[in-house]
């Protein structure tokens, strides 16, 4: 037997082996099932913001970016104690992927309620806060360097830093810590239009600053000084939670800038840690670009 045809025989021999293992291969990607979307509880709602447009454009927006789904929790209250619906119930978050706190509840000092905002995320659900959810939740006074494990330290330790108040709407400009962090990967610096430079009282150990924000605001003698506070940074809650935070966000204008809201789905992506190094999403959590 020539060696062609032992070539040949051993070819026809191996050719349906090729074709099913093939088929079974095709068949398992095509039977793979794409990722759950990543569902999201965002609360809105309270004192001083236009929160009624807020949760939409902030749901649409993420929606848009990343494969995840948005149910809101909202109340169109105007007062520090807006009447949200998770209040007295620990296990809002049941069910849920993230938590936002987009709120505006700083006249809440109840520790019993405060306790029950806190549960789900002590419990390992992660957070994104934005803007007023900073100066949510107060127990004594905000502008008191906290300390943990004290009610008046529990959401500050939550969120990783504390703040009391802010300076006039002015223009702030955000720079990246660092560009080679996944949250600020390939992520422009930009300038706001007309916002609130949130101060900061202190940093905890677990928090690490993403983004710094310099306004140049006028003193009441008609000087000018530029000031500069941490904006973005994250927190690891009680060793294991992982929450984002972004102090920006008071105007519509700049709540539907695409800057803003790449970067607050960067930090959903993070904070469930489905964010790459490189800053891309993890497969199959970045809404296609024809879906978009």
């Amino acid at each position: 037997m020539t060696t062609q045809r032992v070539l040949s025989e051993l070819n026809m021999k191996l050719l349906p082996v090729i074709l099913f293992t093939s088929i079974g291969l095709f068949s398992a990607s095509a039977q793979e099932p794409s990722p759950k979307p990543i569902k999201i509880l965002l609360i809105t709602g309270g004192c001083c913001h236009d929160y009624a447009k807020q949760k939409d454009i902030l749901k649409e927006g993420i929606e848009k970016r990343l494969n995840a789904d948005v149910t809101q929790v909202h109340t169109d209250d105007k007062s520090t104690k807006p009447p949200l619906s998770i209040y007295g119930n620990p296990d809002y978050a049941k069910g849920f992927d993230l938590v936002i706190h987009d709120e505006c509840a700083a006249g809440i000092s109840e520790e019993a309620v405060i306790e029950g905002v806190l549960k789900p995320h002590r419990e390992g659900i992660p957070g994104v806060n934005l803007h007023c959810g900073m100066h949510c939740y107060r127990i004594g006074s905000a502008g008191e360097p906290a300390t943990f494990d004290t009610p008046h330290g529990w959401w500050f330790e939550y969120l990783g830093l504390q703040s009391s108040g802010h300076g006039p709407q002015e223009p702030i400009s955000i720079t990246h810590v660092s560009k080679s962090d996944s949250l600020s990967k390939g992520l422009p610096d930009w300038t706001t239009l007309k916002e609130e430079l949130y101060n900061n009282i202190k940093m905890f150990d677990t928090a690490k600053p993403v983004t710094i924000g310099r306004q140049t605001v006028k003193n009441k003698d008609g000087s000018q000084k530029e000031v500069e506070y941490v904006t973005a940074w994250t927190n690891l809650y009680k060793g294991k939670t992982r929450v984002f935070s972004n102090t920006i966000g008071h105007n519509n204008d700049t709540v539907s800038d695409d800057r803003y809201l790449d970067f607050v789905s960067r930090g959903v992506l993070w904070a469930t840690d489905h964010l790459n190094e490189d800053g891309t999403a993890k497969a199959g959590y970045a809404k296609p670009a024809s879906d978009k």
